[in-house]
């Protein structure tokens, strides 16, 4: 828009001043203003989600609302495992681990028959601060109970592929019919229609639909290295859990729910900058560049070997000043350089690239790559080390003073460090230990909480859905 136009759009009459506060209804009993293991109110009291969600994609919205306070009931049955089963941790929480001589084992490592279902770090990294309760889906009673939770919640969420709550007789027409003010996300590959909509994805199936596993490695005639480790499961979890956000602030306006489709496969191209731009605007297909910076240009930039084994910084130097304080940190091998014709100018440094990089890491590999990104740093030159999982689990001051992990206990496995919630809050402080102020919960560790306190169940009620296989 035009200056004037973003003006117009912009004023605001006095009704539309009054913004209400964001306050949600409360779902069931109770109300009050809880606060968390911190001391501090919650962002998101009185929220309540009834979680069918799978793995990470949908699972991680769900967590990341726990740690702003949302009360999320994660719902299993025995017969269909979610990540239980993998990556087992030992008795005794981390000073335990400390004294381990071997690590975790990688993967299903206490497979059904083998050990408890209530060890698994993955399982309880995704699903900490929910509660839990079992409920076989499959049971006729289990429509009723369902349908009580979703009259008391204010959001129900999945990950299943398309038809299965549609089976279950729980599509978002019918819960509406229950509760006309719910919230319904479902998160999928490839969204819920069209083509590929009854196409089964996982994260890294999604990032190569999206283009991000072929635009991502070295130049050609290398072949595409992909993205590694699937991010797009975490980067679908943060866009559903702003998306719910979103339809709980809808409701506060209007008064209704809402349904939210969510794709990982869009997702994931929108992380694909302006490749599809550049495209549909030159023709100009995608290249790889490695570390190499096409937009912006700079030289050198890349990652250097260090001293050590697979040691490694990366450094960037966009203009000539960065250039220099380079030059002065690397010291009398690199003196001439600023007078090499081949390195006066950075359209100098970027036709000669290759002969820099490789001038460049002579010098680096001798060097202690902490002590080099710090005076780097103080030259002005943007360089940070290629930090290794124990560099940042036991090395980084930074990450220390961000309290980026937090000890949360979990019911069977003990205290255990979680990845705290990434952005700082002042009034509201989030904390990965939610409403519950612990880890992932065993497996149906809090049935008797969902089925007495939140739907009046009895006792002998409840013991007789234990007894039929109904939870």
């Amino acid at each position: 828009p035009m200056l004037e136009e973003s003006k117009a759009a912009g004023e605001r009459t006095p009704a539309q001043e009054q913004t209400p506060r964001f306050t949600v209804r409360e779902p069931g009993a109770g109300g009050a203003v809880q606060t968390s293991a911190l001391g501090r109110p919650f962002a998101l009291n009185n929220v309540r989600i009834v979680d069918f969600t799978w793995w990470l994609a949908s699972g991680g919205g769900p967590r990341f609302l726990s740690a702003l306070g949302a009360e999320v009931i994660k719902v299993e049955w025995k017969g269909r495992w979610d990540l239980r089963f993998m990556n087992a941790m030992p008795d005794g929480g981390r000073a335990e681990r400390d004294r381990a001589t071997a690590p975790c084992p990688p993967a299903v490592s206490n497979a059904p028959g083998r050990g408890s279902t209530n060890r698994s770090g993955s399982f309880n990294d995704i699903n900490t601060g929910k509660r839990g309760i079992s409920l076989n889906m499959n049971h006729p009673k289990a429509k009723e109970i369902l349908t009580r939770l979703i009259e008391v919640s204010d959001v129900v969420a999945e990950g299943f592929s398309p038809e299965v709550m549609r089976r279950w007789g729980f599509g978002y027409e019918e819960m509406k019919a229950i509760n006309p003010t719910i919230i319904y996300v479902q998160q999928s590959g490839m969204g819920q229609r069209g083509t590929y909509g009854n196409y089964r994805a996982t994260g890294p199936v999604a990032a190569s639909l999206s283009g991000l596993s072929e635009m991502s490695g070295l130049p050609e005639p290398y072949l595409p290295a992909g993205i590694g480790y699937s991010y797009l499961d975490w980067f679908g979890a943060y866009n559903i859990a702003t998306a719910i956000i979103a339809g709980l602030y809808w409701r506060e306006k209007t008064g209704r729910g809402t349904y939210i489709d969510a794709s990982q496969v869009e997702c994931g191209i929108s992380l694909t900058g302006s490749a599809i731009l550049n495209y549909s605007a030159n023709g100009t297909p995608w290249r790889r560049y490695g570390n190499r910076s096409p937009w912006k240009p700079a030289a050198p930039a890349g990652a250097y070997r260090c001293k050590g084994t697979d040691r490694w910084i990366a450094i960037t130097c966009h203009t000539d000043d960065e250039w220099a304080g380079l030059c002065r940190v690397l010291g009398p091998s690199a003196e001439g350089w600023a007078n090499d014709p081949r390195f006066v100018t950075l359209e100098d440094r970027l036709a000669n690239q290759d002969e820099l990089d490789r001038r460049v890491t002579e010098i680096t590999r001798e060097r202690d790559r902490y002590e080099l990104m710090h005076r780097l740093q103080r030259e002005g030159v943007p360089a940070g080390v290629c930090q290794n999982a124990e560099d940042r689990f036991d090395a980084d001051p930074q990450l220390k003073h961000l309290n980026w992990l937090t000890e949360v206990p979990q019911t069977e496995m003990g205290t255990w460090p979680i990845k705290e919630f990434p952005v700082k809050l002042s009034e509201t402080p989030a904390y990965m230990g939610g409403p519950t102020g612990r880890a992932a919960p065993c497996y149906g560790e809090d049935n008797d909480f969902a089925y007495g306190e939140l739907l009046g169940l009895s006792t002998d009620e409840i013991a007789r859905l234990r007894e039929e296989e109904v939870i």
